[in-house]
C-alpha cells in the first residue's frame, strides 16, 4: 500500500509535498476517482493554468482557511494555508460531494448526522482501502499560533473529476491520519473498517467546497 511520505524529491508521477514550519468517520461514498499517490518536491510541480479554490470555514461558519487546486504539470498541485485551528496533524482530504454543512446527513446513510458529514466520503473510497483513496492527501500540521500550510502535487485527481456532477470538498479532520497502517502486534487481524475507510482521523472540524 502506498502512503504520502515527506521526501525531497521524487519520480514525476509521485505526490509532492511540503510542510512549511509556519503553517498540518468517513463512509464508504461514491464518486471522482484516479491513480496512485505518493510524494515529490512541489517546486518542480510549475505553475499551472486552471485553478480552483475551496474557502474553509469551521462548524461554526467561520472562516479559518483557503484552498487553491492548480493544474500543473505532474497533476493537480493542492495549496492551503489555515488559521484557528488546534495544534497538531490532521487527516487532510478531497472528499466526494461539493456541500459542507454543519451537523448533516451522511449522504451515504441519512441515519448518521455530524458536521459536514453532507461532504461525504473520501473520493474513491468504497474502491480500496484508505492510504489508496483518489482523495488522500499528506498531513496538515498546525503549529501552537494555529497557522498552517501544505503544498502537495497528486496525480491521482484532475480538476475536471474535482468539478463533477456532485462536485467534491477540502477537508481537515481533528485528529491524525494513520492511513490505515497499524501494525500486527496491534491488530493481528488488520486494521477493522473503520481504519480502512478512515485511517482514524476522526470528526471533521473545516470543510470547504470546491470552486471554479
Amino acid at each position: 500500500m502506498r502512503r504520502p511520505v515527506v521526501a525531497p524529491a521524487l519520480s514525476a508521477c509521485v505526490l509532492a509535498v511540503v510542510v512549511c514550519g509556519c503553517a498540518g468517520t468517513d463512509e464508504a461514498q461514491p464518486g471522482s476517482s484516479g491513480g496512485g499517490t505518493a510524494v515529490a518536491d512541489s517546486a518542480s510541480a510549475g505553475t499551472g493554468s486552471a485553478e480552483l479554490t475551496a474557502r474553509l470555514v469551521d462548524p461554526d461558519g467561520r472562516e479559518v482557511g483557503v484552498a487553491t487546486l492548480t493544474e500543473v504539470e505532474g497533476g493537480t498541485q493542492v495549496d492551503v494555508r489555515v488559521t484557528g485551528l488546534p495544534p497538531g496533524y490532521h487527516g487532510f482530504h478531497l472528499h466526494a460531494a461539493g456541500v459542507c454543512d454543519p451537523d448533516s446527513p451522511s449522504p451515504a446513510d441519512p441515519s448518521m448526522t455530524g458536521d459536514f458529514l453532507s461532504a461525504g466520503g473520501h473520493i474513491g473510497a468504497g474502491e480500496t482501502d484508505h492510504g489508496e483513496h483518489a482523495g488522500d492527501l499528506p498531513l496538515l500540521y498546525v503549529t501552537d499560533a494555529g497557522t498552517g500550510t501544505l503544498t502537495a502535487v497528486t496525480d491521482a485527481l484532475t480538476l475536471d473529476q474535482l468539478t463533477d456532477d456532485d462536485g467534491s470538498a477540502v477537508m481537515v479532520h481533528a485528529d491524525p491520519d494513520n492511513y490505515a497502517n497499524v501494525p500486527e502486534r496491534y491488530a493481528p487481524g488488520g486494521p477493522d473498517q473503520m481504519t480502512r475507510n478512515t485511517g482514524d482521523a476522526g470528526g471533521r472540524i473545516a470543510c470547504g467546497p470546491v470552486e471554479g
